[in-house]
């Protein structure tokens, strides 16, 4: 059955590595926070400006001045940093960001990304994503496997505006994981969610991937 939105964040939260400085996008990315492995230390960076995001707070805790950059109440960290966004990009244009988690609109199978504008939608701005593909160490998706409507979100070509070009390395969906192979400059689905199918996914979605020798179950 398909991974909730705490599953998809549960299992993004395994990529975290002791020492990581990590962005989480907007949506189920956010989530993330909240499942960091015990015993790794991961600093959580918003373009807004903070650099030691904690989880969410409870209701008692909120501190409406406190927010991350998707305006969401936040906790922060003790030894948390606080600076100006001019100096939050220059940490990811610098190439001091380990890891991105982001959500997306589709991926290509090439590893594009369109997850900031639909055509025809109001929207106020791309905000940071364009630097956060281009400047981050590694870029993971998460997201759907497919769209309200049932439309394939891994696509062989995105038709949205996109975000950046060839620098998604993984995609976690609630169907399945699939990490690209740079040499091969395509995906390869390693990761079923308990109880799908490879028929499934070959049926959900319009990409073409490799399958890994044996694909492992979804563990979060």
């Amino acid at each position: 059955m398909p991974l909730t939105r705490d599953q998809l964040a549960q299992r993004a939260a395994r990529e975290l590595r002791d020492g990581f400085i990590v962005n989480l996008g907007i949506g189920i990315p956010t989530l993330v926070a909240n499942f960091i492995p015990k015993g790794v230390d991961v600093k959580l960076q918003s373009e807004n400006g903070l650099l030691g995001i904690g989880p969410f707070p409870l209701d008692a805790d909120v501190d409406p001045d406190l927010i991350n950059a998707g305006k969401q109440t936040i906790t922060a960290l003790p030894g948390s940093a606080f600076f100006s966004s001019s100096d939050s990009f220059a940490m990811i244009r610098g190439g001091h960001v380990d890891l991105s988690i982001l959500g997306a609109m589709q991926v290509s199978q090439r590893g594009d990304i369109a997850n900031w504008m639909v055509p025809g939608k109001l929207v106020k701005g791309m905000g940071g994503a364009m630097d956060l593909v281009a400047g981050v160490k590694r870029v993971v998706v998460v997201m759907e496997h497919n769209a309200k409507d049932g439309a394939a979100k891994l696509v062989k070509a995105c038709s949205l505006p996109l975000t950046g070009q060839a620098c998604v390395d993984m995609v976690i969906s609630d169907l399945c994981v699939l990490v690209m192979d740079r040499a091969r400059g395509r995906f390869v689905l390693t990761e079923l969610a308990p109880g799908v199918t490879l028929e499934e996914i070959k049926a959900k979605t319009e990409a073409s991937f490799d399958c890994a020798e044996r694909l492992e179950t979804v563990v979060v």
